[in-house]
């Protein structure tokens, strides 16, 4: 058993031997999708395991899915990912760059967050797969005295893949407390004012530099067609980002275009596949100079810095495209610090107060 809080006291009524129980404080508690240990073999595995056997990321029998899995996809992917995670590793820490980047923007926004409401919030992150685990970063909320959690997974748009299955595994988490503290979920914030300013803000930042794009292709992860059938609102989601954007930037429908990346599996996902456009736009439309951005991701990871970067640059340049221009994700900038402040600030009303001078 852990020790107590440092804050901990008895109550001032309860007998001497009544346990000491640590001062209210509410939880911020930020969720990534994950990141491996390491990129050797094992330590893929062990990923790609966990990932892949999650029935909201696959949702297929697992009596079909599960040999298919464990005999051929995790005996040859752990191989050709962990190289891909080799290209992109921060070696100086050790870690991925998603780890690095979730680490300071929950560094730059427990700074925002105390300040504004002092020692009655603690905010932290967890990764959906792989560490740390979201039931570690509960059982520290909840032994740190937090009585309530605000559960913040850091997708702007909503799928069942992504948020949902973050969802499920903070539920799974608070299961186990003996103390269940209370808990909210925010919400997607695809189409909150400050995001979009955000996404704006990097893109006319990027353009004021060196490049002179034709287009700007806005790349989102993918899931089947399948899960859009079903009821699933990332697309639309999606879609509403890329209008807004547009809006905010004053542009007209041939200066952007909406993709999708990241395609596995052999049925068919949603289209255009970026890495299908991209060569498209450069051999039919004869477009030399493109940018890429990818706001569904509120971090640069493995699908921006090596699937686009690399996989999906080549695609354009191997089709005759001249220019690539990858803008890359909000992760720690102060617009994008800004508006995530404003997200939980709203999610917290009737929680928590702004400290009194």
């Amino acid at each position: 058993m852990n020790e107590p809080a440092k804050d901990a006291t008895c109550p001032v009524h309860a007998p001497k031997d009544h346990p000491k129980i640590p001062r209210e404080k509410t939880g911020i508690l930020l969720a990534n999708l994950g990141t491996p240990d390491n990129y050797d073999y094992w330590s893929m595995r062990r990923y790609l395991n966990e990932f892949l056997s999650d029935r909201r990321v696959i949702d297929y029998a697992p009596w079909k899915w599960q040999p298919l899995l464990q005999l051929i996809i995790l005996t040859k992917r752990p191989f050709t990912s962990g190289a891909a995670y080799k290209s992109i590793w921060n070696e100086e820490k050790g870690e991925s760059p998603l780890m690095t980047i979730t680490r300071d923007q929950t560094e730059a926004l427990r700074a925002a967050l105390t300040a504004e409401y002092g020692d009655d919030v603690m905010v932290d992150f967890c990764m959906r797969y792989g560490n740390p685990s979201t039931e570690s970063k509960v059982r520290e909320m909840t032994e740190a005295g937090c009585t309530r959690i605000l559960f913040f997974p850091l997708y702007p748009q909503y799928a069942g893949a992504t948020s949902a299955t973050a969802n499920d595994q903070f539920f799974r988490a608070l299961m186990k407390e003996t103390r269940q503290p209370a808990a909210r979920t925010v919400e997607p914030y695809c189409d909150h004012p400050e995001y979009i300013d955000a996404l704006a803000r990097s893109i006319t930042e990027a353009y004021a530099g060196d490049i002179n794009p034709e287009i700007l292709v806005v790349s989102y992860h993918g899931m089947p067609k399948r899960y859009l059938m079903q009821g699933d609102p990332y697309h639309c989601q999606c879609q509403k980002t890329t209008r807004l954007l547009k809006e905010r930037l004053g542009w007209d429908d041939t200066q952007i275009t909406t993709t999708f990346q990241s395609v596995f599996g052999p049925e068919e996902w949603l289209k255009p596949y970026t890495v299908e456009e991209v060569a498209r736009l450069a051999k039919e439309d004869g477009k030399k100079r493109i940018a890429v951005v990818a706001p569904a991701f509120s971090a640069d990871c493995i699908e921006t810095l090596e699937e686009i970067n690399e996989e999906i640059r080549e695609s354009f340049e191997e089709a005759g495209g001249e220019e690539f221009t990858y803008i890359p994700c909000l992760n720690d900038g102060p617009a994008h610090i800004e508006a995530l402040t404003s997200v939980i600030r709203e999610n917290l009303q009737g929680w928590v107060h702004e400290k009194t001078a």
